[in-house]
């Protein structure tokens, strides 16, 4: 095969000059056809075909990419995180390629991070500009940085231009510009190879640079039209391809709001195609809701009769089947002078000022005319967590103001629930069942990049006193694949996790918790938790946790302390010999605008001792989008592939798919690869994330939802 060239060739130089003289003629444009890339590249970032582009996508939208050509598949999750940062996890099924610069030709799974930040926004005389990496934390096949401007010119017209390192300085490269600030910067050190999945930054930005750009045209809201010059040689992909030439083109038709296909002709000799599917997390699809219109503010002026003298034992009864038609359970009622407090546990929505809204709206229903205050307090497995104390008078007066909910949520208080009100209204014992369908999906095996059991769960909770839960889940697989996993672990550590797959052979049966746990307040801002049982599915023991969480604080801190022993693989009440002590502090920080952090520092199953850092994006209905790296004193080489333990972890509301009231939501965790060192025990019901909707920070972002 032909050796590439890597100086810019005679032909190209006139279309680089010509989109350079674009730019600096460029004229401006209205700032609303400014600001949002207009598509996904192929690697599943805003972009132009193969090259990348300075404008992102709307604040918080989630791309999901499935890009070919050439035998190379990329399959991309990418998050705006902000308006001007993005980051994508990307797995590629490469063949015919190179792992190492000079080895032979094969097929190859790999996965990567991209990280992407504009730093200067589009004005009228102004590109917008980025800066980018590629490959941030892999094996390096794709890594790469760049810095490139995009300037739109009209409503149909953009052009971007850019500077690429690394694999995108690898066609037409020249002698690095920043060598200027330090010889350094001129020479790329060779990858570090290995297992993967470590940071290199003494190879960013260096080595040749090379240029790349690309123009598109947007005749209408469903078609964009791209020319592309690529700065990728591809020689890594020599065997699978014959790259002909650094021109691109393709077309990208918008099928619906949230599809679009798009087809490519690449490097002048293949066919390349992608499907992306891009959603919003902040824009539910069925729009505001589903629910149930709530019950009216009802007017004191509008009681009569037996309602004004109503005695305590009516008043209990009422309220229990009045708030439970509303999906609330009654813990307790008392009246104290003009006040009237109740206690209840929120079995139905997922935004507790909901909750709280509702309550409110049917005392107003049901309490005597001398009640002028209304105190709800909100529960948590039997805890008493918040209490909202709201004027009566507010609410028959702002029913239907039209700032209803910024006067409201002044005219309340929102403060700890000093103690739990008295078990008066025959809430406990309370038993419940249920079955519903349950998924498994394991991602990334070399040998099926994607496994999945399907099955039917029973569902068990049981509360014979406020604070005492005994629940368990027992699953019956129906139909899947996780059981034909043949790859054994070859880790040195204690295998606490990457046995995991031995869990789903032998029984379609799994008996994957069974427990007894105790909730109580020790003190004031503090809760605690006792577990004890069969924890998960590889570990049963003892697991205790004490939580300090004031009602205002942007910071919680916590300790956790378990001794578990590893379950058996028959998933019964079988162990195995390994056992550990395993434990963690932790603190918790609210940032403004749903941004959140978690330091978790302590050790984990296999004896390792280390932290583990969490940043996460939460919305006011309840998705969250969460990456974490886990670094201990077990070293990459002993670790395994992939260095050290990282993923990104997805909470998504059921009532935000449904558009109907529902608490409770699909958790998963897409990790590169699970191996043993960093890992944790699962626990259920851990208390930050049990109690922290219920107090007043979360109050604050979702206090709209009071009216619902």
């Amino acid at each position: 095969m032909a050796q590439k060239s890597q100086t810019i060739r005679l032909t190209t130089v006139p279309a680089l000059a010509g989109l350079c003289g674009i730019f600096l003629a460029a004229g401006g444009v209205g700032a609303q056809e400014r600001g949002l890339g207009w598509g996904y590249n192929s690697y599943g970032i805003p972009g132009i075909i193969d090259m990348p582009s300075a404008l992102g996508r709307e604040d918080a939208e989630i791309g999901l990419s499935s890009s070919h050509f050439a035998g190379q598949t990329r399959n991309t999750f990418t998050f705006q995180i902000s308006d001007r940062l993005s980051a994508s996890f990307r797995y590629a099924l490469m063949h015919d390629i190179r792992p190492n610069f000079g080895s032979v030709a094969s097929n190859y799974y790999d996965r990567s991070f991209s990280v992407q930040y504009r730093f200067i926004d589009e004005a009228n005389c102004m590109p917008a500009a980025a800066v980018g990496l590629n490959d941030l934390v892999g094996t390096g096949i794709y890594a790469g940085e760049y810095v490139v401007a995009t300037k739109t010119f009209s409503p149909k017209v953009r052009a971007s231009l850019g500077l690429g390192w690394g694999r995108l300085g690898s066609f037409g490269g020249f002698s690095n510009p920043l060598g200027a600030l330090a010889s350094s910067f001129k020479t790329r050190p060779a990858p570090a190879g290995g297992m993967g999945g470590t940071f290199q930054p003494s190879a960013w930005f260096r080595g040749d640079a090379a240029l790349f750009g690309g123009v598109e045209w947007r005749p209408n809201d469903r078609w964009r039209l791209i020319a592309e010059y690529s700065s990728d040689d591809y020689s890594r992909e020599d065997q699978a391809f014959s790259h002909k030439s650094p021109f691109n083109f393709g077309v990208d038709y918008r099928y619906s709001e949230r599809t679009t296909m798009s087809a490519r002709y690449l490097y002048g000799s293949e066919i390349g195609v992608q499907f992306t599917y891009s959603f919003n997390p902040k824009h539910p699809p069925n729009g505001s809701g589903l629910d149930a219109a709530p019950p009216p503010v009802v007017p004191r002026a509008a009681l009569a009769g037996p309602a004004l003298g109503i005695e305590a034992p009516d008043l209990i009864a009422s309220a229990r089947s009045a708030l439970a038609a509303e999906g609330l359970a009654l813990e307790g009622l008392e009246r104290d002078g003009t006040t009237l407090r109740i206690q209840i546990a929120n079995d139905r929505y997922a935004i507790s000022s909901q909750a709280v809204g509702r309550a409110a709206r049917v005392l107003t229903h049901i309490a005597p005319v001398a009640v002028e205050r209304f105190d709800v307090r909100l529960s948590a497995n039997g805890m008493p967590v918040s209490s909202v104390l709201l004027r009566r008078a507010d609410m028959e007066a702002l029913e239907f103001d039209s700032v209803a909910s910024d006067l409201m949520r002044a005219r309340s208080r929102i403060t700890n629930a000093p103690e739990a009100l008295a078990d008066n209204a025959g809430r406990y014992p309370k038993f419940r069942y249920g079955f519903e369908p349950y998924l498994t999906p394991s991602l990334f095996d070399p040998d099926a990049p994607m496994r999945a059991d399907l099955g039917v769960a029973a569902t068990m909770r049981f509360e014979p006193m406020a604070g005492l839960v005994f629940s368990g889940w027992l699953q019956q697989k129906a139909v899947g694949n996780l059981d034909q996993t043949i790859r054994p672990s070859t880790s040195v550590l204690p295998h606490v996790r990457s046995d995991g797959y031995l869990y789903y052979k032998g029984s379609d049966t799994a008996l994957t918790e069974l427990t007894a746990a105790y909730y109580f307040r020790p003190g004031a801002d503090l809760y605690g938790r006792v577990t004890v049982g069969l924890l998960e599915r590889m570990y049963g023991g003892v697991s205790s946790e004490l939580l300090w969480k004031p009602q205002n604080s942007r910071l919680a801190l916590g300790a956790e302390v378990n001794w578990v022993k590893q379950r058996s693989f028959d998933k019964m009440f079988g162990f195995r010999a390994y056992d550990v002590a395993t434990g963690h502090l932790s603190a918790y920080y609210q940032f403004n605008n749903g941004y959140s952090g978690q330091l978790d520092i302590g050790r984990y199953l296999a004896d390792d001792t280390g932290a583990t850092l969490t940043l996460a994006r939460e919305f006011d209905n309840g998705w969250k989008v969460a990456t974490f790296a886990t670094l201990t004193n077990v070293s990459a080489t002993t670790f395994g592939e992939g260095s050290f333990d990282k993923g990104i972890t997805l909470t998504i509301p059921i009532d935000w798919i449904i558009g109907k009231p529902q608490r409770k939501a699909i958790t998963t965790t897409i990790r590169p690869v699970q191996r043993d060192g960093g890992a944790r025990l699962y626990v259920p019901g851990r208390l930050y994330e049990t109690v922290r909707g219920q107090h007043a920070s979360a109050f604050d972002a979702s206090w709209g939802r009071f009216w619902k």
